[in-house]
């Protein structure tokens, strides 16, 4: 079990209203629930239910805990699933990790060369959430769970995460605004227009072609204020069209968030995009990475 199995428990006894038919649903004595609600408390130091004579209760924290713990709950039984699933997986089948910002649109126009090359090989997709965490695990044990990621990258990307990668081709830096900004109708964005922004860039040491922009930004113009931040994920474009701020990013996030408006600048800074993998990649990738530089070539 990956969870504390107080939590099923728990979530058994707000939807049933009472520890009694908790009890008859989970086939445990009443006092045993009670009992697991009792310690469940005491290690979160929190009180989830209030005892009344009309009954029972759910406290603000208690339902708090209840949205992450139905949440919590599914995950690890999908991480599961996914783990058996990994296991059975065909030595023809490409794992492909998918998040917002690696969507798997590249193999949409890859797919149909691919499988003229090789008939038998197929995709499976498997999403995952954008954190610091799941892109330090995910990358650097690529080939376990996850065999390929779409993305960008560069070798100082690449030696951070612990993986290498195979370039398909070079995506010019754009800029990502709320459609309600200021330059959202602009079909393209100078260097000027960006005077007296914020322009939301990873902080130094993420990607050698983002530190080339950034000292290009602040020789060339200083007006623009460059703010930092840690990773490319939804809670940066949430940032970007809550505060109005502007998102360093790539034409191929259109579909990140709904309400943020990609736009080229009138600059010569690209990044490298392409298939991450593995140092080793199993014999099922450098079948892909073949027919990829074939396609490419």
């Amino acid at each position: 079990m990956m969870y504390n199995p107080q939590l099923d428990t728990f979530i058994c006894v707000v939807e049933s209203g009472s520890f009694s038919k908790a009890a008859e649903k989970l086939y445990i004595s009443p006092t045993a629930v009670i009992k697991q609600i009792n310690s469940l408390e005491a290690s979160l130091d929190l009180k989830l239910f209030s005892r009344t004579h009309r009954g029972l209760v759910v406290t603000d924290a208690g339902q708090s805990i209840y949205n992450d713990a139905k949440y919590i709950v599914g995950y690890c039984k999908d991480s599961i699933r996914r783990a058996k699933e990994a296991m059975d997986v065909s030595d023809n089948v490409i794992r492909v990790g998918v998040s917002p910002m690696t969507p798997p649109a590249v193999f949409v126009e890859l797919w149909p060369k691919i499988q003229k090359i090789y008939p038998d090989m197929k995709f499976q997709l498997i999403t995952f959430e954008n954190t610091i965490e799941n892109a330090r695990e995910i990358l650097a044990n690529l080939g376990q769970n996850i065999d390929v990621v779409a993305g960008i990258f560069d070798e100082t990307m690449l030696k951070l995460r612990g993986c290498d990668a195979t370039e398909i081709s070079r995506e010019p830096f754009c800029v990502a605004v709320s459609i309600h900004h200021r330059l959202a109708k602009k079909e393209k964005i100078t260097l000027d227009d960006l005077n007296g922004e914020n322009l939301m860039l990873m902080k130094r040491g993420w990607s050698y072609y983002g530190d080339k922009l950034r000292d290009f930004i602040a020789v060339k113009n200083p007006d623009i204020n460059i703010v930092d931040f840690d990773l490319y994920n939804i809670e940066a474009f949430n940032r970007c069209e809550n505060n109005n701020e502007v998102l360093l990013a790539f034409k191929s996030w259109e579909s990140v968030h709904p309400l943020i408006r990609i736009i080229p600048v009138e600059w010569d800074y690209t990044m490298p995009f392409g298939i991450l993998h593995s140092k080793e990649p199993s014999e099922k990738v450098r079948r892909l990475i073949k027919a990829i530089n074939k396609i490419k070539a």
